[in-house]
């Protein structure tokens, strides 16, 4: 990988940890939050948030594939850990070995 490839994987790798606490956030504090003890705004605001990151994620997936040459096989990885807890921290991790290769 030369400098510009590795920017933009870390690029990647950052914007998916934040997208992948706010996933875990969403899940494991805010729906409580909501279903428990009856407080909506907690799911209103972090799901917001958590979509915004979301969609960041899906258009660094698309750099990925334009910048780093990710085949479809690769950016449909990336898609799918993006949609399972804590896959994105397991991506960070692929990535980033990928990057000391």
């Amino acid at each position: 990988m030369n400098t510009q490839q590795i920017k933009v994987s870390k690029q990647i790798r950052q914007v998916g940890i934040a997208e992948g606490l706010s996933y875990l956030f969403l899940l494991l504090v805010a729906m409580p939050l909501k279903y428990i003890w009856h407080i909506p705004e907690a799911v209103k605001y972090t799901g917001w948030a958590h979509g915004v990151l979301f969609i960041a994620f899906m258009y660094m997936i698309l750099l990925g594939m334009q910048k780093l040459n990710w085949s479809f096989k690769e950016a449909a990885v990336a898609f799918v850990a993006s949609l399972l807890p804590f896959g994105t921290f397991w991506l960070e991790k692929k990535m980033k070995e990928k990057e000391h290769e």
